[in-house]
């Protein structure tokens, strides 16, 4: 009897990781560059095998605390590029392929698809006044007027007699191997990794000046996912009530005989 409070309320913490995966997608339908998340949960017995080792004896981790029938597995990034929003705004780029934006953060340098830039007090190109954005050889791109063109990533601005001067090139990077493997997603559409990144040579992506990249996530399908996830969780809830039900009743029958 008392398994299926585990497997219910297993359910319950499962659903509800999920809703919150869900609700954090559906709130960023809107940020520029931002991919989707989407977790993958798995039975007891799945997991338990695979933290022992059951595959790989070498690589093991401690079991620690688990649902007894379904728990959540792991939240995967979907890394597929989103659709491209002409804005006509000056500081804004998309990518159009692989490779990521590099940001100077306090916390060290990290990459981002979300290219709705800014200049600081300073002229200096910057993202949501988390850090500013990197061009060629690490060096920040000083932008001191409005007047400025840009031809495959790299800014040129424009003299008082006319004459046209590099300001910076956008640095572009990109990672060896699977993102999922390499890339961790921070907050603010930000990510991190301990692999070393390589120059994205021009050609294989190209820099979108005046253009923003959509938000990979589907408004539909988060929604229905939500819808689903809500029904299973309310589902688990009136089921848990009915064995707390049946326990009471069992508990006070047996006690009056």
């Amino acid at each position: 009897m008392y398994q299926g409070f585990y497997n219910l309320t297993s359910g319950m913490l499962t659903q509800q990781r999920n809703l919150n995966t869900v609700s954090n997608n559906m709130v960023n339908i809107q940020t520029p560059g931002y991919k989707s998340d989407r977790m993958v949960s798995s039975t007891f017995q799945e997991e338990m095998l695979y933290r022992t080792g059951r595959r790989d004896k070498s690589r093991y981790t401690e079991l620690g605390i688990t649902s007894k029938i379904r728990t959540a597995q792991r939240t995967y990034v979907n890394y597929e590029q989103g659709s491209f929003n002409p804005t006509g705004g000056i500081y804004d780029f998309a990518l159009s392929g692989n490779g990521f934006f590099c940001i100077d953060t306090p916390d060290g340098v990290r990459y981002t698809r979300n290219g709705s830039f800014r200049v600081d007090e300073e002229g200096y190109l910057t993202l949501n006044n988390l850090g500013r954005v990197q061009g060629a050889g690490g060096q920040p791109i000083q932008i001191s007027n409005e007047d400025f063109a840009v031809t495959n990533g790299t800014i040129y601005g424009v003299d008082a007699d006319g004459t046209a001067r590099e300001l910076g090139t956008l640095r572009v990077v990109d990672f060896e191997g699977e993102y999922q493997d390499v890339m961790h997603k921070e907050d603010y559409g930000l990510y991190s990794t301990d692999a070393a990144p390589r120059e994205v040579m021009q050609g294989d992506t190209a820099v979108i000046w005046k253009t923003l990249e959509r938000s990979n996530a589907d408004m539909v399908d988060e929604m229905t996912s939500m819808i689903t996830s809500q029904r299973a969780l309310q589902s688990a809830a009136q089921m848990l009530k009915m064995y707390d039900q049946v326990m009471n009743k069992s508990a006070n029958d047996i006690g009056r005989m």
